[in-house]
């Protein structure tokens, strides 16, 4: 995990089969950030590896802080 060119880069190891990716996804992140999943939405790339990601309950910066950038 980390950040490239202002970009969070995570390696997933699930299968990207029934969004199990996705599952995993947000919750390494939830865990990162100590939220919810449910505080965690996956707004756009369902079936990409680009995604968008809507994280409540947290400012930019401490999201930023807390993922190591």
């Amino acid at each position: 995990m980390g950040f490239r060119q202002g970009v969070l880069w995570i390696r997933i190891s699930a299968p990207p089969i029934r969004g199990k990716a996705n599952a995993r996804l947000i919750e390494i992140l939830a865990d990162k950030l100590s939220i919810p999943k449910k505080g965690i939405r996956l707004l756009r790339g369902e079936r990409s590896k680009d995604k968008l990601l809507e994280i409540e309950g947290l400012a930019e910066d401490e999201v930023f802080r807390a993922l190591g950038s």
